[in-house]
């Protein structure tokens, strides 16, 4: 049963993972542009949910490139016109009649293949390996189904967040609301290791903390950050206060190592602003980890 459970996350991961790269890339913009609504060769993104879902690259980017020959100048016989391999000393020179005249050689029109969607190539094997731990330290229970659907959402997140420096609004605050309702439905079912109202109040206390540092310094916090701690809160306080605590911390630790690196590699200074998100979600990983593990 356990290999069925984690085979089943990895292919849930798989699935879900293969996705993030398009809605990361359509999401991945400055606060004043709209969301994207073509790839990068100007290709209309088409698909479910408006184009939302779907494969990294486009239809017509994921096309073969096709090539297609010019056809020959009115006029020209075909029997006439120099294939590939007739010599260049057997073409006709300057002077030779038209219907002589070597037909210009065929052209390639190439579709591009390669649009830029980095950097989330990593993404699709981040989120299989977030599900497949979660399975292996959650279990078949009730809960399992929250935490699957909700690391998805959160990879992607991640990524945004990475690019722009940006945790979008349509991401987060769904995200904090089906935290709510998807560990409200698993503590209706028997099995569960968690307390909903723990989880409630946790997102309301770390939401709290982070809208408290927001207020300290805007300029070191930003509100996206707060919107992302009520999600992430409810998770953690689902296995309870402790949990919710090293789940918190840890991702300021991450956070501050991150930096530190940075500044003893002489890539950012004191003052350079990195994104904390991609941080928040793996304390709040490593924290459920350690709860499902003890529950």
């Amino acid at each position: 049963m356990d290999a069925v459970l984690l085979a089943l996350a990895a292919v849930w991961g798989a699935a879900t993972g293969l996705l993030i790269p398009r809605a990361a890339y359509r999401f991945a913009v400055e606060p004043e542009e709209p969301w994207r609504t073509a790839c990068p060769a100007g290709h209309p993104l088409t698909g479910p949910a408006r184009g939302w879902l779907g494969p990294a690259r486009c239809v017509p980017c994921a096309a073969p490139a096709a090539r297609v020959p010019e056809t020959p100048a009115p006029g020209t016989p075909a029997s006439e016109t120099p294939g590939p391999g007739t010599p260049a000393s057997e073409a006709p020179g300057p002077g030779a009649p038209a219907s002589e005249a070597p037909a210009p050689e065929p052209r390639t029109t190439d579709t591009p293949t390669t649009p830029a969607y980095a950097p989330t190539t990593l993404a699709p094997l981040v989120t299989v390996l977030a599900c497949v731990a979660l399975a292996a330290a959650t279990g078949a229970r009730p809960e399992l189904v929250g935490w699957l659907a909700l690391a998805p959402v959160a990879v992607l997140l991640a990524v945004v967040d990475r690019r722009v420096h940006r945790l979008p609004d349509p991401l987060t605050l769904p995200l904090a609301a089906a935290a709510v309702l998807l560990l409200g439905g698993a503590a209706l079912l028997p099995g569960h290791a968690g307390s909903w109202t723990s989880g409630l109040l946790g997102g309301l206390a770390l939401g709290g903390f982070y809208l408290l540092l927001f207020l300290i310094n805007p300029n070191g916090m930003g509100f996206g950050d707060v919107k992302l701690a009520l999600a992430l809160g409810v998770a953690l306080g689902w296995y309870g206060w402790t949990v919710l605590f090293v789940g918190g911390f840890a991702g300021f630790l991450f956070g501050a190592a991150y930096g530190l690196a940075l500044v003893l590699l002489r890539r950012a200074g004191r003052r350079t602003g990195i994104p904390f998100g991609p941080f928040m979600i793996a304390g709040a990983l490593t924290g459920v980890l350690l709860g499902a593990l003890a529950g």
